[in-house]
C-alpha cells in the first residue's frame, strides 16, 4: 500500500509534504512552516496528524511545530544535532536511524551543508526522498552554516540512491535553477528540453516537484560537478569536483535572471 503524499503550498514558494501510511492510517507532515494550510489539508483528506518531521531548524520549516502539537497532539522528530533549535522536538534522530510511520520506514541521512544539522528522509520502499533544503530540483541549498566540501559530501550520498528515487524538496525554485543551469551547462540538450517543459508548467501554474533523481543526475549542475563538460564551461579543466562545486555555488549566489 505504501505512502499517500499530498503537496501543501505555503508562503510564496515553500512546499510542505503530508505523508499518510495507507495501511495504518498514520500521518506525518514534513517541514511545516505554517499551520493552517496543514490543518486544512488534514481535514480535506480525513487524516489525523501523528508526526511532524523536520529536515532542519529554519523557521520556514519549523514555524508551525508548536501550533500543530497543540492542535493535534502530534509528536516532533528531527535531528539530534539540532535538539536546541527545533521547537517541540521529542524524537532526536541521527544518521542511519530508522523513522517509522505506521508500516512505512524511512532511513535518516545526515546531510549537513545548508545547515550543520540538516537531515533527509529516504523511504526506500516508496522510492521517496524528502530532501529539505539540501537538494532542490536543478539546484542545491545555500551554504548558510557549512562549507562547499561538506555540502558536496552530502550531495554525493544522495546521488548514490536509486535513480528512480523521487525527490521531494521544500521549495519551488526549479525554474530559476534551470535558467542558471543553462549558463554553466549550455550544450546539455536534456537540460534545454527540461527548461522548456518547466517554463510551460509554471505558465500553467503547475508545481514542478517531485522529479526523479535520474533526471537530476542528467541536468542538475550541482550533481554534475565531476563532469568534464561543466569544468570546461567554467574554464576550470583539471580542477577537483569539490572545487567545481564551490565555484558553481558561488556563481549561483550571484546569479540574476536577465
Amino acid at each position: 500500500m505504501g505512502l499517500s503524499i499530498v503537496r501543501v503550498p505555503a508562503y510564496s514558494d515553500n512546499y510542505i509534504w503530508l505523508l499518510n501510511d495507507v495501511e495504518s492510517g498514520k500521518t506525518a507532515v514534513v517541514d511545516p512552516g505554517q499551520a493552517q494550510p496543514v490543518l486544512d489539508a488534514l481535514q480535506e483528506n480525513g487524516w489525523q496528524l501523528d508526526w511532524v518531521i523536520n529536515t532542519h531548524h529554519h523557521w520556514d520549516h519549523t514555524g508551525a511545530n508548536l501550533e500543530l502539537q497543540k492542535a493535534t497532539g502530534c509528536k516532533v522528530a528531527g535531528a539530534a544535532a539540532d535538539r536546541h533549535r527545533i521547537p517541540g522536538l521529542e524524537l532526536a534522530l541521527n544518521d542511519g536511524d530508522a523513522f517509522h510511520l505506521g508500516f512505512s520506514e524511512a532511513s535518516v541521512l545526515f546531510t549537513p551543508g545548508h545547515t550543520t544539522g540538516h537531515i533527509c528522509f529516504w523511504f526506500a520502499k516508496d522510492r521517496c526522498f524528502f530532501s529539505g533544503d539540501t537538494l532542490f530540483l536543478m539546484g542545491c541549498g545555500k551554504l548558510t552554516e557549512c562549507d562547499a566540501a561538506t555540502m558536496w559530501s552530502s550531495l554525493s550520498r544522495v546521488t548514490a540512491l536509486p535513480p528512480d528515487t523521487q525527490i521531494y524538496c521544500a521549495h519551488e525554485y526549479t525554474l530559476a535553477n534551470a535558467r542558471f543551469a543553462c549558463t554553466v551547462d549550455p550544450h546539455n540538450t536534456a537540460l534545454q528540453k527540461r527548461l522548456a517543459r518547466i517554463e510551460a508548467q509554471r505558465l500553467r501554474g503547475e508545481a514542478t516537484v517531485p522529479a526523479s533523481l535520474r533526471e537530476e543526475l542528467a541536468t542538475n549542475p550541482f550533481l554534475r560537478a565531476a563532469e568534464a563538460d561543466i569544468a570546461r564551461q567554467l574554464d576550470w579543466a583539471g580542477a577537483a569536483p569539490v572545487e567545481i562545486f564551490a565555484e558553481l555555488r558561488r556563481r549561483k549566489d550571484y546569479f540574476q535572471e536577465s
